[in-house]
């Protein structure tokens, strides 16, 4: 007795296969692929959601961390585009290089001379500068009345400050030269903070207390309230003072230990000839021989943003590592789903097999499948990244903007991972052989 076929093949037509048979095109089994991945994706809602929200935070980590630090280094090159792109600072040792301390437990700056206010005064004569501003930075605490307020980010410097400073004056004017010669205490405060320490009240001529900590408390007089342009900077310090420097190391005893020279050059005059004229008077006024190398420095804005551009890289790439963990949950997520839906459709292979389809078709479109659902994965992270960016940019100072290399790469990882874990299932689906998958139940 003839032993009959399977009911199955039987009545399969091949017009009906879900995938074009043997010389079909590139593009029709790709759209094919498509519409079963999707398919399998609403049959297995559960399993492929799960897949799908793994790769979903990896990718989201990358373009949330990716529109933060590209929004805060437009903020940052802005910020010194505004403040003066030319303008440098004069210091006792270069601050962006990482230095290690020696045996001695002492920083290898530690035997470098320190700023004075005579070289600052001695730069500020120089043909190519337009001033030389002494700055030395501390930390104070305000008083007044019943209101006292700590933190408070202050500078000490000559009267030219506002050379290096973007804002304008909004009440009261700026301390004369002739009160920084006499160590008058005096002080410029922020808007903001004017506001909070006086309310309505005019600010101008009121006396205050303040302390660095070092000392006793003393009273200071308010001439100026002062706005700094907008900027990432002004956001983040929105509490400062100016006193003169002379007032902050006689009244305040502040440290002059990281005193600097901010210079301003003349318009006009070339920044490397402004640059040479300075080296020149310090290694002069400090008696450096030819062969002597600099015991100061010179920071220019180019190296500040180079030091910024070095630390959010690596704090990029720590991100980065972190959000594969997540594709890699997710990629799990990918061999799992792909691997059942393999076992569930072995019938089918080997039909699509029995009718004509390869072994390269078959693994095609497995690999179609996953990728597919990963690239969903990597969509749905893209809006979570985008949405998050956004919700911390309202929330706090930061801006956000969303890169387009950070929209390929989230979606390249995505598809990648659906590839490289699907493969494994591909491969298994594509090896099956016919005739024994038309008989699987």
């Amino acid at each position: 007795m003839a032993r009959s076929s399977p009911p199955l093949a039987r009545s399969f037509d091949p017009a009906s296969s879900p995938i074009p048979p043997k010389g079909g095109t590139a593009l029709a089994t790709l759209a094919e692929g498509v519409q079963i991945a999707l398919e399998a994706i609403a049959t297995n809602k559960i399993r492929a959601g799960l897949t799908i929200l793994g790769v979903a935070v990896g990718v989201a980590v990358v373009v949330a961390m990716a529109a933060l630090i590209t929004g805060i280094r437009s903020s940052v090159l802005e910020a010194f585009e505004s403040a003066g792109p030319e303008n440098f600072i004069v210091t006792r040792f270069d601050m962006t290089n990482v230095r290690i301390s020696g045996g001695s437990g002492r920083p290898p700056w530690w035997d470098k001379p320190k700023i004075t206010p005579l070289e600052a005064q001695r730069i500020a004569r120089l043909p190519a500068v337009a001033d030389a501003v002494v700055d030395l930075d501390m930390s104070l605490s305000i008083s007044y009345g019943g209101r006292r307020i700590t933190g408070v980010q202050a500078s000490g410097n000559s009267a030219g400050w506002p050379q290096y400073t973007i804002g304008d004056f909004t009440a009261g004017r700026n301390f004369l030269p002739a009160e920084v010669e006499q160590a008058r205490a005096v002080m410029v405060v922020s808007r903001p903070l004017a506001l909070e320490l006086f309310g309505p009240l005019d600010p101008i001529g009121k006396r205050v207390r303040v302390s660095t900590g070092r000392g006793p408390w003393e009273l200071f007089t308010v001439v100026g309230v002062f706005e700094a342009a907008e900027n990432i900077f002004s956001e983040a310090v929105r509490h400062f003072a100016v006193v003169p420097y002379t007032a902050a190391l006689k009244q305040l005893r502040a440290n002059d230990e990281f005193m600097g020279v901010l210079v301003v050059p003349r318009p006009g005059v070339p920044p490397q000839e402004v640059q040479d004229q300075v080296i020149t008077l310090m290694r002069t006024l400090r008696g450096l021989g030819p062969q002597d190398e600099n015991n100061f420095a010179i920071l220019r804005s180019a190296q500040l943003v180079d030091l910024f551009n070095r630390l959010t890289g690596v704090f990029f790439v720590v991100m980065l590592s972190l959000s594969s963990v997540g594709l890699m949950v997710g990629g799990v997520g990918v061999i799992g789903i792909m691997l059942i839906s393999v076992t569930e459709r072995t019938r089918e292979i080997g039909i699509r097999k029995a009718v004509g389809a390869t072994r390269q078709e078959i693994l095609w479109q497995f690999l179609v499948e996953a990728g597919v659902l990963t690239f969903l994965g990597g969509a749905l992270g893209m809006l979570l990244g985008a949405g998050g960016a956004r919700l911390v940019e309202r929330l706090t100072p930061i801006p956000a903007a969303i890169p387009l290399w950070s929209v390929a790469v989230a979606l390249a990882m995505a598809l990648l991972t659906g590839m490289l874990f699907g493969l494994m299932p591909a491969i298994r689906a594509s090896r099956l052989d016919p005739v024994e998958a038309l008989r699987y139940e």
